[in-house]
């Protein structure tokens, strides 16, 4: 695995498009890791401090999610070196947006991610630009449909990403109308949980399970396995976090969810940044939920929480350990080697997963039941493929690799 991973790693990206913004310091990329199937897709990120290779990174994720998620294609990413807190944002996306038209146009596809909503910025702002839909150019370089089918496969996917959740089984609060694209990415990390139990003879109920950001994936998880049963024991974020050994009632993570204000937690009785961070990686615990940035997690929080009793990683981030290499550094083999490891590609292909699924026939079925339940039968049958073949509960991000990449290569 190592060796296919090393050679996937080191193949230089077919397209590396730069940007200098002209009015301000922003820079950006846009990594087009191959055009396997005649088209790449990958969203569209901002934080300030991003670099190219960070973007090549999540591009070669993205190759290897699509594996997953379908449809197979090459993988790509956006990225820009910006503050989304500074008020110039929206201009700063409205020149990117204008510079990578033609790609969007012809082969590459887009969407939102960390900092960058998919709903009130990549969708308007693209449309403005002359794109018809931010993944446009899958259409156009992979399915290549004749234009009555582009334009209802188009319209399927500005229906069912945006569309408000209105199957109380699914939403925290239908009156809220909380939008697909709002929560079904954490839906499938919360499902890649559910189905590892179930596939593995046991059962999400009752598991106590921390949570590592509190933006739409991981708040979103939360709800979800704690609808199952499982107790969320620890929270957190940026600006601060909870922890209760005890477990929050489901009822009392959903006010968590609808209280967000953006991707920060709000409640009363928040303890700061540093007095969590210094108790939640001892607290008791059987699941951990990585949601926020990318390479947070280090050597030292992955040895307290395999010692505090943590079996099951689910990786709502992308690329969530801390490490230089692209995918499989010295602190993710760690985890790997001590608890079962869902990567990236297979837990947090939800988002990923809706496009391919919107795309696939201008007749998709659109309801709320049908959207979510693809994603969790995609999300089991990736876990079940792995486990046909390793029955161990470790090394299972070595094994699904390995997977992957025998077949991109």
């Amino acid at each position: 695995m190592k060796n296919l991973l090393q050679k996937f790693e080191s193949k230089i990206p077919e397209i590396i498009f730069q940007w200098q913004d002209s009015e301000t310091e922003a820079k950006g990329w846009v990594v087009i890791n191959s055009l396997r199937g005649g088209a790449a897709g990958g969203g569209t990120r901002m934080r300030l401090g991003l670099d190219q290779h960070e973007v090549i990174s999540l591009a070669k994720t993205m190759e290897v999610k699509f594996t997953v998620s379908g449809p197979p294609i090459g993988g790509a990413k956006s990225g820009i070196n910006f503050d989304p807190k500074d008020p110039r944002k929206k201009d700063v996306l409205k020149r990117w947006y204008k510079s990578v038209t033609p790609l969007l146009k012809h082969y590459y596809g887009t969407g939102g991610d960390l900092n960058v909503d998919e709903i009130q910025e990549v969708i308007p702002i693209t449309e403005d630009c002359g794109v018809w839909h931010p993944q446009e150019g899958v259409f156009s370089g992979h399915f290549q449909p004749n234009e009555a089918q582009k334009v209802r496969r188009i319209g399927n996917l500005r229906q069912g990403v945006s569309q408000p959740v209105e199957d109380p089984a699914i939403s925290p609060d239908v009156e809220r109308k909380i939008r697909v694209a709002d929560l079904i990415t954490g839906f499938g990390v919360s499902e890649s949980v559910r189905h590892y139990y179930d596939l593995s003879g046991s059962s999400v109920a009752g598991k106590r399970v921390l949570v590592q950001g509190w933006g739409n994936v991981g708040a979103a998880a939360a709800v979800y396995l704690s609808q199952s049963g499982a107790k969320i024991v620890g929270i957190i974020d940026r600006v601060g976090g909870l922890i209760r050994e005890e477990g929050m009632s489901h009822e009392e993570i959903k006010g968590l969810f609808l209280a967000k204000e953006g991707n920060s937690l709000k409640a009363e009785g928040l303890q700061t940044f540093d007095a969590v961070n210094a108790a939640i990686w001892d607290v008791p615990a059987d699941v951990f939920l990585p949601c926020a940035a990318s390479r947070l997690v280090t050597q030292e929080q992955v040895e307290r929480m395999a010692a505090a009793g943590v079996e099951v990683i689910s990786s709502g981030a992308n690329v969530p350990f801390a490490d230089d290499e692209i995918f499989y550094g010295p602190i993710a083999e760690c985890a790997d080697e001590r608890m079962t490891v869902i990567p990236d590609f297979i837990a947090n292909c939800g988002m990923a997963r809706v496009f391919a699924y919107l795309m696939s026939d201008e007749d998709v079925d659109m309801s709320d039941a049908a959207i979510f339940d693809d994603t969790s039968r995609v999300i089991r049958k990736a876990l079940s493929k792995v486990m046909e073949s390793h029955s161990g509960t470790t090394h299972f991000t070595a094994k699904s690799f390995e997977r992957a990449l025998n077949f991109l290569m």
